[in-house]
């Protein structure tokens, strides 16, 4: 088991000043999380990991919400009776208002570059995966319920808004040819084995980035209810180097993006992994609540113990729930569907971002849970049925054809189509024989997690919750300029959530 260092870090006016304009806005002084190896030492010098918010001024006045309507278990293993509609399952009249909106209007972003870039030969992730996806989206005529956008890719300034100058300036200038030129940078950056060079690294960088910032906008410009992109998930990277196959951290680009017009994000990870950089990142905010689940102990990366619950003015506001392997469909949902209850009754977040890491899969390469493609799909339903605007992002998955039919799967779901368990004929239909099916069934992997272990993480769940204030709330009179503002406009307008375009199309056209 890795043991993680953490520390505390103090910096000055002068630092404050030096950070980018967006954290300059919201930025407070605070402590921060991190987790680094003993061959990794940090620079005392360098800017804190978390991202600090300035939440001094606030109504302190618990809006008189009545608590999300409560959602019966779901019978997961009941998803695909012939017949039955997966989104309307048996709700009480009380609870009639969670199911799924039949209207609701989902976005999903795709760059068609997105699936020629490759890590390197036996190297267990496969952007291929992302094409492979699509193809099986489109043949199942998903794209006809979808609106369907190309996302403009994120600069080097956007990225910046979380990383370092210096490590995207490394991650823009270096190349497999110049890597000579940046032997001192390679492990002050983590860049080697597990997260290599490879030609092409910035624009995929960028390709992952825009997306998910793409499906934050469109949230915020009120033209999407449910925002798809399954090239973004990316939830290791951290603000000063790469981790765990991520480069640029997405996700918390686009909770940034979310941040200028949500008093409240929460963000949920499935992943097998714990999602730790979106954790560290935003570590010390109430804004910004993190819930993941994953496999703990002699794991990577070794965090998201049940007592990791955020520092400063986000203590509370991190939930780890901790599993040991094999847990199975009835089992994680048994654990899910009531922390992400308690969770919407207590933060009453108004965005949700859904990392759906398909790594948490049965029999994935990397992976040690046992949930089939329902059991997966179930936290996606499940969410959905809280009518918040919500992101979706990718994330893990090293068996890549389970990775398509899960996200293929679960893109269906989301618009609101019972998919045919029989594939349809596709370009990459020989990865899915010998059955050519969707399923990715459960095996007979032993659960090693008993009721009473879920159940003491339940309590403990909750009785973090309850130590949180209510809904907190922020005064946000001071809103940053959207990432992708035109050039003829001065990036230090302030634009006003009240008065939003009413298409944002233009954005990422």
């Amino acid at each position: 088991m890795l043991h993680i260092r953490r520390r505390t870090l103090e910096y000055s006016d002068r630092r404050i000043h030096s950070l980018p304009p967006l954290a300059q806005a919201a930025v407070a002084v605070g402590s921060s999380k991190a987790a680094k190896s003993p061959t990794d030492p940090t620079d005392p010098t360098d800017p804190p990991s978390s991202i600090p918010f300035d939440l001094d001024q606030r109504d302190l006045k618990a809006p008189a919400f009545a608590p999300y309507p409560r959602v019966q278990h779901s019978e997961v293993a009941n998803l695909e009776t012939p017949g039955d509609n997966p989104l309307t399952p048996n709700l009480t009249s009380a609870e009639a208002n969670m199911v799924p909106n039949p209207k609701s209007r989902v976005s999903y972003f795709y760059d068609t570059d997105v699936g020629n870039y490759h890590y390197g030969p036996g190297h267990p992730m496969k952007p291929h995966r992302m094409r492979m996806t699509h193809n099986l989206i489109l043949n199942y005529g998903l794209d006809k319920k979808l609106d369907v956008l190309k996302p403009r890719r994120a600069t080097a300034k956007e990225m910046a808004r979380i990383h370092t100058d210096e490590y995207v300036d490394f991650l823009w200038r270096v190349t497999p040819d110049t890597m000579d030129k940046f032997v001192a940078h390679q492990s002050k950056f983590n860049v080697g084995e597990d997260c290599p060079v490879f030609e092409g690294l910035s624009e995929f960088c960028s390709i992952s980035a825009g997306g998910s910032i793409g499906a934050a906008q469109k949230l915020n410009c009120g033209d999407s209810d449910i925002a798809i992109n399954w090239s973004g998930g990316l939830h290791h990277a951290k603000k000063r180097e790469a981790s765990g196959f991520c480069y640029v951290n997405d996700i918390a680009l686009a909770i940034m993006e979310l941040l200028k017009y949500h008093q409240r994000v929460l963000y949920i990870d499935i992943d097998v992994h714990h999602g730790d950089g979106v954790e560290e990142l935003f570590y010390t905010t109430d804004r910004v609540m993190t819930v993941s689940f994953h496999k703990y102990g002699d794991y990577f990366p070794g965090t998201g113990e049940l007592g990791d619950i955020g520092q400063g003015k986000g203590k509370h506001y991190a939930v780890n729930v901790p599993l040991r392997q094999g847990i199975d469909d009835e089992t994680y949902a048994s654990i899910f569907e009531p922390t992400i209850q308690a969770v919407m009754d207590w933060y009453r977040p108004t965005a949700i971002v859904l990392q759906c890491g398909a790594d948490s899969l049965s029999g994935d390469r990397l992976g040690c849970f046992n949930l089939s493609h329902k059991g997966h799909a179930n936290c996606v339903k499940f969410v959905k049925k809280f009518n918040v605007p919500l992101v979706i992002v990718g994330g893990g998955g090293y068996t890549i054809r389970n990775v398509c039919r899960a996200w293929t799967y679960e893109t269906g779901l989301l618009v609101g189509e019972q998919l045919d368990p029989e594939l349809p004929y596709n370009d990459y239909f020989d990865y899915f024989g010998p059955d050519y099916r969707l399923e990715v069934p459960s095996s007979n992997m032993e659960n090693g997690n008993t009721p009473a272990y879920l159940e003491k993480i339940r309590l403990q769940v909750l009785q973090n919750l309850s130590n949180t204030k209510f809904a907190p709330s922020v005064q946000m009179q001071d809103v940053p300029p959207d990432f992708f503002s035109r050039d003829d406009e001065d990036e230090d307008d302030i634009i006003n959530p009240d008065s939003r375009p009413r298409d944002c199309r233009e954005l990422w056209e």
